[in-house]
C-alpha cells in the first residue's frame, strides 16, 4: 500500500499521468471516495498520459465512456448501480479481455463482483486544516498484475509519497 498527497486537481491528474504509464492491456482501476474527491480528474490525467484528447467525463448517466489512446480505456461509474450483478451486464469482464484499461469510479462497491485483481484507490480528504483542494490517495494492489509493479509504482509517484503518521 503506497500513500500519495496532492495539493490539487491538477497534481491529482499528474498522479494518475505517472500511473498510466505503467498501464498494461487488460488492467483494472477501482476509484473509490467521496463525491468531489476527485475521481474524474484522476481519470482525466490517466487519459490524456494515454493520448486521449477527447475530454473526458463521469459517465454517471450513460455508466460507460470508452476513449480510444495509446490503450482504449473503459470509463465507467457504477454509482447508480443497484446489484452486483449490473456490472456484468455493462460487459466489465469483456472490457477487461478487450485489451483496453478498465477504470471504474465507486468501484469499491462492486468489487465483490469483478477479478481479485487491480489496483484500488482511495480517495480521502486529510484533515480539518488542510486547504480543500488536499487528497490523500491510497493506493492498494489487489492480485498479482498490480502487486508485481508496487515498485514500479513506488518510484512513478515518488515526488508525491505521503506518510499518514507523521513523514512528509
Amino acid at each position: 500500500m503506497i500513500f500519495v498527497r496532492t495539493t490539487s486537481a491538477l497534481a491529482t491528474k499528474a498522479v494518475a499521468a505517472a500511473l498510466a504509464e505503467l498501464a498494461r492491456p487488460g488492467d483494472l482501476l477501482l476509484l473509490a471516495g467521496d463525491l468531489g474527491a476527485g475521481k474524474t480528474a484522476f481519470t482525466q490525467g490517466f487519459g490524456a498520459a494515454l493520448g486521449i484528447d477527447e475530454l473526458i467525463t463521469s459517465p454517471t448517466f450513460t455508466l460507460v465512456n470508452t476513449y480510444e489512446g495509446r490503450l482504449e480505456l473503459n470509463h465507467l461509474d457504477v454509482y447508480r448501480l443497484e446489484a452486483l450483478s449490473e456490472v456484468l451486464d455493462l460487459g466489465v469482464p469483456e472490457m477487461l479481455d478487450d485489451g483496453g484499461v478498465t477504470v471504474i469510479e465507486w468501484g469499491d462497491a462492486v468489487a465483490p463482483a469483478l477479478p481479485a485483481d487491480y489496483l484500488e484507490i482511495r480517495f480521502s480528504y486529510p484533515g480539518e486544516q488542510d486547504p480543500d483542494d488536499v487528497r490523500v490517495l491510497e493506493l492498494i494492489p489487489v492480485g498479482p498484475r498490480w502487486s508485481a509493479r508496487l515498485r514500479a509504482i513506488a518510484t512513478a509517484v515518488a515526488e508525491w509519497i505521503y506518510e499518514p503518521n507523521g513523514g512528509n
